[in-house]
């Protein structure tokens, strides 16, 4: 079980000018894994493309042509695996099947949005808050998303967070969907969130924000301000750890404004051939800007394809995936190529998944004239290449309305154990949660996606 270092007075008021500061800095809790939790990676980087309120399994993945109150408007077409569909919604990917590993069998038994997008986000379950949205702030006792966890355990040198999310954070008013950030383990290993719409003309590194409101501007202010409360802390500057720690914030405030960091931004650098293979819409240039990050080596890049309820189609359902679904195939496969092209694809796994599926009927909601699909939790499909994954397979399978798996279901949880074992963390970690009670840091088994056999099938 990793635990953190006892701290002394001086080590703690080393803290209290870090969370002052609001960075995630290297050293200060000597947050390195054990011999018992890091394992051989296979990713240098995890792209989470994250269909935002669930998207419908059956018109992109898993058509079900033969039965007509399912089938819906679209047909499908051949992939370039040997008896595998998708629709026509989606030939960029059809195309590029034998880069995907398939899982048609994801399956969970939570059609609420907030907790199955802890859930898809975290690889655990979120504890049960009752039925009632009253607490919409974020709330600290949740579990840590995949960068922030990986951060706790292995942050990185270079004083950059694990996990950067782009293009916006999934909030609703003051509803703040939970498992975007770092839960119990503190503001030190949230990521950075990107708030700005990256097919902007003046789109730059101005829009990186904490969740909890700092950005790159207010730095100036607080390292002033730092610089001041530092001078007059002689006590701890007299110490050799006092004066790494000091060394450690400045570092971390030279990386956030360096010019590496602020060049990831830069899209206006991009050909404009190479940003029209993307899509010129807000899905497709978040995608270039996830390329842009796995080449300066964040860990974990979450692409939220839309705010928070894009595609919780319960009306109007059809008009409304005819618009998203070929943003969404047009852009990863330009991702998958990109990062191909660049020896990036065998360090980089990429994900395309929602919090559940849609519902195999098609129906209106009490009151409405146009009918949608809606929730769907017992069966739906993500997408794995990439970053360890064996390529050209198709993994479970649905009944014949595309309802519920007919082979062993995966867990999100499953997908959060597989996500932890390929950055290089193993699932069965134990960690401290905020009553200092041991936890393992993922429930989940490895699934099959991957090329060797330890995965369970």
């Amino acid at each position: 079980m990793y635990q953190p270092p006892t701290l002394d007075r001086r080590t703690l008021l080393q803290m209290g000018y870090s969370s002052f500061f609001g960075l995630s800095l290297p050293g200060v809790m000597n947050c390195r894994a054990d011999d018992g939790i890091s394992i051989s990676p296979r990713a240098q980087s995890v792209v989470l493309v994250f269909l935002t309120g669930g998207g419908s399994h059956i018109d992109m993945f898993d058509p079900k042509p033969e039965v007509s109150e399912v089938k819906g408007e679209f047909s499908p077409i051949d992939t370039q695996l040997p008896g595998v569909q998708f629709t026509e919604m989606m030939p960029g990917l059809s195309q590029r099947a034998n880069q995907l590993a398939i899982v048609r069998s994801m399956a969970h038994r939570d059609n609420r949005h907030l907790s199955a997008s802890h859930n898809a986000l975290t690889g655990s379950i979120q504890a049960f808050r009752g039925n009632s949205n009253q607490d919409k702030s974020l709330n600290r006792a949740d579990w840590p998303s995949y960068g922030s966890a990986l951060g706790y355990f292995r942050p990185m040198a270079n004083g950059l967070p694990s996990q950067f999310t782009v293009p916006n954070p999934l909030i609703e008013g003051n509803l703040v969907w939970p498992g975007q950030h770092a839960g119990f383990l503190g503001p030190r290993c949230d990521p950075f969130q990107v708030k700005e719409d990256p097919n902007k003309k003046d789109f730059k590194v101005n829009g990186l924000k904490l969740l909890e409101g700092l950005s790159i501007e207010r730095l100036d202010d607080r390292l002033e301000l730092l610089q001041t409360l530092n001078d007059h802390r002689h006590a701890l500057d007299a110490s050799a750890k006092g004066q790494q720690f000091s060394n450690q914030q400045q570092s971390a405030y030279s990386m956030l404004t360096s010019a590496k960091l602020s060049r990831a931004f830069h899209l206006h650098k991009e050909t404009d051939k190479d940003r029209e293979r993307y899509g010129r819409n807000t899905l497709g240039q978040t995608l270039l800007l996830a390329r842009r990050l796995v080449e300066i080596e964040v860990p974990v890049v979450q692409c939220n394809m839309g705010r928070v309820q894009t595609w919780d189609t319960h009306v109007d359902h059809f008009p409304r995936v005819k618009k998203l679904i070929p943003q969404v195939d047009q852009g990863v496969s330009a991702l998958l190529d990109d990062l191909a092209e660049r020896g990036l694809l065998e360090t980089t796994m990429v994900i395309v998944v929602g919090e559940f599926g849609r519902t195999p009927t098609i129906s209106p909601l009490p009151g409405a004239k146009v009918p949608g699909r809606h929730h769907w939790a017992w069966g739906y499909t993500a997408v794995f290449a990439g970053g360890g994954v064996r390529g050209g397979q198709v993994i479970g399978k649905t009944d014949r309305i595309g309802g519920r798996p007919v082979t062993r279901p995966f867990h999100p949880n499953d997908m959060g154990a597989t996500i932890y074992q390929s950055l290089g963390i193993e699932p069965s970690t134990e960690i401290l949660d905020r009553l200092k009670r041991p936890r393992r840091l993922c429930q989940g088994q490895v699934m099959n996606v991957l090329y060797d056999g330890s995965s369970v099938s």
